[in-house]
């Protein structure tokens, strides 16, 4: 049995919709999980038009995804941070700092689109920030960085019922230590910014941690808990998160590059970071605080 799942932003999502999608495909008794944003009803097989609906309803402003019924209350959270926790790509908030900001941003999009080798990406980047002032770190986290919406009620919620909770980013350490402890995540993995003498050296610490150490990473932090891919639930959006959103047991590709999103079953384009809880079907009134 399969679960048919509709999400929207709140007072978007309406009945009739619902209604008349349930009764097109022949599906069970739907159940609201939040009024008029999140709704669910179950339904035996895929349809053949699956596809062009969602297409349909992504262009109204609804997120329309379908998954198996059994296990997908998951036992753990894996999430990048930049784009995905938080609002903000970190590399482009600093090299704007240093004046770099366009050159850095362009970067940043080709390889989060998969144009990139993500590595070499990273590498230019960073040695484009040589010679900023390691105090610039703090002045942007508390002026330019803002938590994604839903973020904190995702990390509460799944912990509240007994899930690890890991930030795996290919940011960095100096950026993934404040958002981890902010949000509550019990683990964090991210790359080093190098410094000396008070500045960015314009070097990053290897092994630089990309697609692979993400993948590793969900081995790894799984493995410890006694966990299954398949206990796990992974949010990114860029393309170095394709491994681990393949990987896990649900992969969501949360408002992410065409080029992601393309390769990922289930997305979220519309709603925020609680949609990953409407998924597992979790009801608002069940969110912890």
């Amino acid at each position: 049995m399969n679960v048919v799942t509709l999400i929207a932003k709140p007072g978007a999502l309406e009945p009739a919709l619902i209604e008349n999608l349930r009764n097109a495909w022949g599906g069970g008794d739907a159940q609201w999980l939040s009024p008029d944003e999140a709704a669910e009803f179950p339904l035996a097989d895929r349809p053949g038009n699956f596809d062009t609906v969602r297409a349909e309803l992504d262009a109204l402003g609804v997120d329309l995804n379908i998954q198996p019924a059994d296990g997908r209350r998951k036992k753990m959270l894996l999430a990048d941070m930049d784009s995905t926790m938080i609002q903000q790509e970190c590399i482009d908030e600093l090299a704007a700092e240093a004046g770099v900001g366009d050159r850095v941003a362009e970067i940043t999009a080709r390889a989060m689109n998969g144009e990139l080798d993500f590595e070499a990406a990273l590498i230019e980047r960073v040695g484009l920030l040589k010679g900023l002032a390691v105090d610039v770190i703090g002045h942007v986290i508390h002026t330019r960085i803002t938590l994604m919406p839903g973020g904190a009620e995702l990390v509460a919620t799944m912990k509240a019922n007994g899930a690890v909770t890991a930030l795996v980013s290919g940011g960095f350490v100096q950026f993934t230590g404040p958002v981890a402890a902010k949000l509550g995540f019990d683990r964090s993995r991210a790359n080093t910014l190098l410094e000396e003498d008070g500045v960015l050296t314009g070097e990053v610490a290897r092994p630089i941690l990309g697609r692979e150490a993400k993948v590793e990473a969900l081995e790894v932090i799984s493995a410890d808990h006694g966990l299954t891919d398949m206990d796990v639930i992974a949010v990114g959006d860029g393309a170095n998160d394709l491994g681990m959103l393949g990987r896990a047991g649900t992969g969501v590709a949360l408002h992410a590059k065409p080029s992601v999103a393309a390769q990922c079953d289930i997305r979220v384009n519309h709603g925020d970071l609680t949609a990953l809880l409407y998924l597992q079907g979790y009801a608002r009134d069940e969110f912890a605080d």
